[in-house]
């Protein structure tokens, strides 16, 4: 083989397995915890099997079907790691009801528990070339109430849905090392209690439901410039699927109409960031945005007339809204601000209160807009947008451009800080401009006064 035949190997063999890292991880961790009951193991057999992939696939390319063989060498990690002597010495013994237990497997009860567990093989049925998805089951374990409620959702964006421990710690503000912690205590709590890998019934879903909501809604959140084959589309489509296995549950259906309306904006993104009232709403999905009224109408169906809407109901709601000036060409904001009202009543945010702000403003004005921001949030980077914003409105050149500098210096994305930084030049250019002209005119003033009469 050449130099640049395995050159080109590598590059594919690299490209084949970030893909499967950013479409397939959460899956196969779930498959892969959720025959084990160990989410911690399943973790490190799929690292295992992505580093195998990276030593493997440049000499024998890569195979037809890359999950699968990521799935088949992840099983046979795990399987080592049943069969290792620590991981026995580890393990709880099976009760005497279980299967494998002496009792069970035995009228003598003369079987050795560590034999009995090695027959049991957890994995022998999955077939690599039909990967289920388990990731819905996952959820609800990592949901359970023997988790600590302040980790649940952050245990689901990162084991679930496959978002790194940093990202998801800046999300909860939470500094990297203090959630990896927690993170690595709550899947020894997971493995520790037994907790069942299955969705829970109704009876237990009230409880277990909202965390869940909350990671499918973050994984779209954090993904939010994502299209339909990243992850703020797998967010769309565990929240469908979801809605769909709790058929009669309001909010289910109202995630499904808020990330389907959401990925429906996502046209061409070719020009960087654009603000969501200078995109061209032609370049809209108008099936996505139809899908995605549908869901909202089946969630006010289900939630019906006596009930007040939830916060995932407001929020399709006003992306239903923002939607409708595909067909309209113009924004409803005294519908929006109406729903911002409700929102605020049922759920109220930082990020609630500042888009509200924004809502006045086109409707009574910067300054009633600017008179509405919260009054202290100067950490929050759209609080600082909304201001710049509304500062231009009002002429107030050098504050805007001091404001768009703070916002794009607050900003995580990279398209988000150039258009604020861009923003903020040409506030100040647009500020020296009428500077400017007030000398001259200030100039031809004096220049009047003292010509001779």
């Amino acid at each position: 083989m050449t130099a640049p035949d395995r050159d080109a190997r590598a590059a594919a063999a690299r490209t084949a397995a970030a893909r499967a890292a950013r479409e397939s991880y959460g899956r196969l961790v779930a498959l892969l915890a959720a025959s084990t009951g160990d989410l911690a193991l399943a973790e490190d057999a799929l690292a295992d099997a992505f580093e195998r992939a990276l030593r493997s696939w440049p000499e024998t390319g890569v195979p037809a079907n890359p999950d699968g063989w990521l799935l088949t060498v992840a099983r046979n990690r795990e399987r080592d790691g049943w069969k290792s002597a620590a991981r026995r010495r580890a393990a709880p013994l099976p009760s005497d009801d279980e299967p494998g237990s002496p009792a069970a497997g035995s009228s003598s009860g003369a079987a050795r528990p560590e034999a009995s567990a090695l027959a049991h093989d957890p994995l022998a049925d999955v077939d690599p070339d039909r990967i289920p998805d388990r990731r819905l089951e996952l959820l609800f374990t990592c949901a359970h109430p023997a988790i600590d409620a302040s980790v649940r959702t952050p245990l689901m964006l990162q084991a679930v849905l496959g978002f790194e421990a940093a990202d998801v710690a800046r999300a909860f503000a939470v500094p990297p090392t203090t959630m990896a912690q927690r993170l690595v205590r709550a899947k020894r709590r997971i493995r520790d209690a037994r907790i069942p890998f299955a969705v829970p019934d109704r009876h237990s879903m009230p409880e277990r439901l909202p965390p869940v909501l909350e990671a499918i809604y973050g994984c779209a959140a954090l993904d939010w410039r994502g299209g339909a084959a990243d992850l703020a589309g797998e967010a769309q489509y565990l929240a469908v699927v979801l809605a769909g296995l709790l058929e009669h549950e309001p909010e289910p259906w109202a995630l499904a109409a808020l990330t389907t309306l959401t990925l429906a904006r996502r046209g061409p993104d070719t020009a960087g960031f654009v603000p969501l009232d200078e995109q061209d709403p032609s370049t809209w999905d108008a099936a996505s945005i139809d899908e995605g009224d549908a869901y909202l109408r089946r969630s006010a169906r289900e939630r019906g007339r006596l009930a007040t809407p939830g916060r995932f109901e407001l929020e399709a709601a006003i992306q239903s809204v923002h939607c409708a000036r595909r067909r309209t060409g113009a924004t409803d904001w005294a519908a929006l601000r109406t729903l911002y009202d409700a929102l605020l009543a049922t759920s109220p945010s930082l990020g609630a209160e500042v888009a509200r702000a924004v809502v006045v403003g086109r409707l009574e004005g910067p300054a009633a807009g600017l008179a509405a921001l919260p009054a202290d949030a100067s950490g929050f980077q759209p609080w600082w947008a909304a201001r710049a914003d509304l500062l231009a409105g009002l002429g107030r050149r050098r504050e805007a451009a001091d404001a768009f500098r703070r916002a794009a210096g607050l900003a995580a994305d990279e398209a988000v800080r150039e258009y604020l930084v861009a923003r903020a030049v040409r506030v100040d250019v647009a500020g020296d401009a009428a500077r400017e002209d007030e000398r001259d005119d200030a100039s031809d003033d004096i220049g009047e006064e003292t010509q001779p009469g």
